[in-house]
């Protein structure tokens, strides 16, 4: 990796998810720019530029389909890859979720090998 840390802004509106899913990217190397709301999320995006989004979908005021639509539709932002972070795992809902606008897809509770995997996918696949 460069020297520069890629930068992720985590969309999480629950505090002890929040905690873990920010230990484990600070681990590997990540460093983290935080959102509780999906209106904060969008402010975020903009003012931080971040190199993905963790969205968790289940969000007060602004859910994460929404600001993922309006974080896509920005021609600034479009090209930053958003992963839903979400529980929602019932058969159909990856391909909802990647129909929605999401280039991945992260289940709760949180596989930490899996998180990393999904993430680094969406970085490399943004780079090309």
């Amino acid at each position: 990796m460069a020297d520069k840390k890629l930068k992720i802004l985590v969309v999480e509106d629950n505090f002890m998810n929040k905690v873990l899913v920010k230990e484990i990217l600070t681990l590997n190397g990540y460093e983290i720019v935080e959102a509780s709301t999906g209106a904060e999320a969008i402010k975020a995006a903009k003012a931080e530029m971040p190199d993905l989004v963790l969205m968790d979908l289940h969000l007060p005021e602004v859910d994460g389909f929404t600001a993922t639509r309006i974080i896509k539709q920005d021609a600034h932002l479009s090209a930053i890859p958003v992963v839903a972070l979400t529980a929602s795992a019932m058969k159909g809902d990856r391909e909802k979720i990647v129909t929605e606008g999401f280039d991945g897809y992260v289940q709760k509770p949180i596989d930490i090998k899996k998180l990393i995997e999904e993430l680094e996918a969406c970085l490399k696949a943004a780079k090309k």
